[in-house]
């Protein structure tokens, strides 16, 4: 892929998001827009060490991909296609453009393979599923729209904005998360902190008014904790994949003990609650397929899939 191909695969990106537009109207309406989109693909382009490849037909751009690697040592030796890194008129082409850009990715050394693909399109998807990608995450939106708060349903539970008492609880709970990541089916616990470091760290953010921090308590014991904050801050939802004014459910966390008591869906609602008292028009989340309790809760609360993030990892 070259600089002089950015201009027609903008075209393409902008139709892409579009027809995704269709299929979930809560995303944004400004990358149906040629020069909005354009401008995603080619910060993409100009991403330290992107490469891709471009499919043409009678001398006309069909489709194209486009990848990155990230620095951090989780993803292992890697390349990333994000939200604006690909598009294609026809599914079946994406097999051909990944043959050709894979080739420069493995010989380079990149060999775990991650790529962020519309949940509508079904056939793109099942494009990737065929050249040996499996699902990994995925990326959810809902209205922000109040709920109807389930907490007085379960005996004993209750959910409350933290406060500097939580700040132990909130630690060992920061543990929670990558420790059933770590178990199985999900096999992934990324990196561990210690409950020394959270308590450190909860010290100094505790207070900060960006985030609003919940916790689940449970015959006076702190159970679960959730967070929600504007979706600007995070780090994974970008480009494309960023719905305008949107709140995001960062993460949550229930003590296994409390497991299959309502702890996670009233946390859940909680944050959507205060999204929809924040003046957010959606919400967003996402989850580890893998996590069985994580995969079955938000759904559960209105969540539907809009990104799937894939996986590959090439022997060599």
């Amino acid at each position: 892929m070259e600089s002089a191909d950015l201009a027609a695969c903008g075209v393409l990106l902008a139709e892409r998001h579009r027809r995704h537009r269709m299929a979930e109207p809560l995303l944004s309406t400004r990358f149906c827009a040629v020069d909005a989109a354009l401008r995603e693909l080619t910060a993409a382009f100009e991403t330290t060490d992107a490469s891709g490849a471009v499919a043409l037909r009678d001398g006309a751009p069909v489709g194209f991909v486009l990848g990155s690697p990230k620095s951090s040592p989780v993803w292992g030796p890697n390349i990333w296609v994000e939200a604006a890194g690909q598009a294609v008129t026809d599914a079946e082409v994406m097999r051909d453009l990944y043959a050709a850009a894979a080739t420069r990715w493995v010989g380079e050394g990149r060999t775990a393979h991650y790529v962020l693909v519309p949940a509508y399109d079904a056939d793109l998807v099942r494009a990737w599923f065929r050249l040996g990608f499996g699902q990994q995450q995925a990326h959810a939106i809902r209205p922000a729209v109040r709920t109807r708060a389930r907490t007085d349903d379960v005996a004993g539970l209750s959910v409350r904005r933290a406060v500097r008492a939580d700040v132990p609880a909130l630690a060992a709970l920061d543990i929670e998360l990558p420790r059933q990541h770590g178990s199985s089916p999900t096999f992934s616990p990324g990196v561990l902190s210690t409950v020394e470091e959270n308590v450190a760290e909860w010290e100094e953010s505790i207070a900060d008014t960006g985030f609003a921090t919940f916790v689940a308590e449970s015959d006076g014991r702190v159970v679960g904790s959730a967070i929600g904050c504007a979706l600007e801050k995070s780090s994974t939802h970008l480009s494309l994949a960023r719905p305008d004014d949107a709140g995001f459910l960062g993460f949550a966390a229930v003590l296994p003990q409390a497991h299959g008591r309502g702890v996670g869906r009233a946390l859940g609602e909680a944050v959507i609650d205060w999204a929809v008292d924040s003046g957010f028009d959606s919400v967003v989340t996402d989850w580890r397929v893998t996590n069985l309790l994580a995969s079955r809760a938000w759904p559960a609360l209105g969540f539907t899939e809009s990104f799937l993030r894939l996986h590959r990892t090439v022997a060599t």
